[in-house]
């Protein structure tokens, strides 16, 4: 798992995202990130040659973790000349893909996406003087293109970054969120609560702490729209990770999709009217309460927030 969270997904996304206009072009970073990717995969392509799952012969967490990391690759530049040179490892993906807890999310893609600069307009020939003729109104221009999702819901009553300070500069509890819970508006925003889909996989604290890390990077492109933490709870090789966000609008998909790993991660609605889940949301916040699964107490041990 570390195999692919630590190299393949951030060389793969290195390589696809500027093709889709995500991130700056630039040719060299693009053909050297493409390049590792395939050097990364070709060392699963030689260990699938002798098995059909990652571990052993039956299908693991591992099998699920690794396939939602590559999915966006077989999305966007998987195409038919890789597998064909990749079998093993699109014959592996492919079982995962077709497994019950997947079938139908996904399809192969014949060609990969290719990079397409932006149009240039061009210069007009001057054209002769005419007479001048009566004035018109001028048609209602179409409005930009939003460049994120959830940049057209518009400006929110609730203004994120004073949440942010309040938070940073107040104790959470006494201060932060009485100030939270007053101005909180569930029109605009909605609460989740997010879960590492694979605790069983999960080893040294600081292992999982940079996990959490690594995840936060990729969601730097919704920064404006999101707030949360996410915190490690328990010990070494028995822990579980959880935490609870405020996000822009009643969807989780375009807040964490910009990460190539939110689908490792379970997303819950909350309900702040509901005193449970509002009790969840203040302890995963102010980080001095453990968490019970299963029974079973697990203190906390290390967190990071994104804001």
């Amino acid at each position: 798992m570390s195999f692919g969270t630590g190299e393949i997904l951030n060389t793969l996304a290195a390589w696809f995202r500027p093709l889709l206009g995500f991130e700056p072009y630039n040719k060299k970073n693009v053909d050297t990130n493409q390049a590792t990717a395939l050097a990364q995969i070709g060392i699963l392509e030689s260990h699938l040659s002798t098995k059909t799952y990652l571990v052993g012969e039956r299908i693991s967490a591992a099998d699920f973790f690794l396939a939602g990391i590559v999915s966006k690759g077989f999305k966007y530049v998987f195409d038919a000349p890789f597998r064909a040179k990749y079998p093993n490892f699109s014959r592996w993906w492919a079982t995962i893909a077709n497994h019950t807890s997947y079938a139908g999310k996904f399809e192969f893609i014949e060609e990969a996406v290719k990079y397409t600069p932006p149009a240039k307009a061009p210069k007009a020939a001057p054209a002769p003087k005419a007479a001048p003729e009566p004035e018109e109104e001028e048609e209602d221009k179409p409005a930009p293109k939003p460049k994120h999702p959830l940049e057209a819901l518009g400006r929110a009553e609730l203004v994120l970054d004073d949440w942010k300070r309040q938070y940073s500069n107040s104790d959470t509890r006494t201060g932060a969120l009485p100030w939270f819970w007053e101005h909180y508006n569930p029109a605009e925003w909605s609460l989740w609560k997010i879960d590492y889909k694979y605790p069983e996989e999960l080893t040294q604290v600081f292992m999982t702490s940079n996990l959490i890390g690594g995840f936060f990077n990729r969601l730097e492109a919704s920064r404006k729209y999101i707030f949360g933490s996410l915190s490690v709870y328990g010990e070494n090789n028995k822990s579980h990770v959880t935490g609870a966000f405020i996000i822009r609008g009643q969807e989780h998909p375009p807040a964490f999709d910009v990460a190539p790993d939110w689908e490792s991660y379970n997303f819950t609605k909350l309900d702040h009217t509901n005193e449970e889940d509002k009790a969840f949301i203040g302890d995963a916040w102010a980080w001095d309460k453990p968490i019970t699964v299963g029974g079973t107490e697990f203190p906390h041990a290390d967190g990071k927030v994104f804001k």
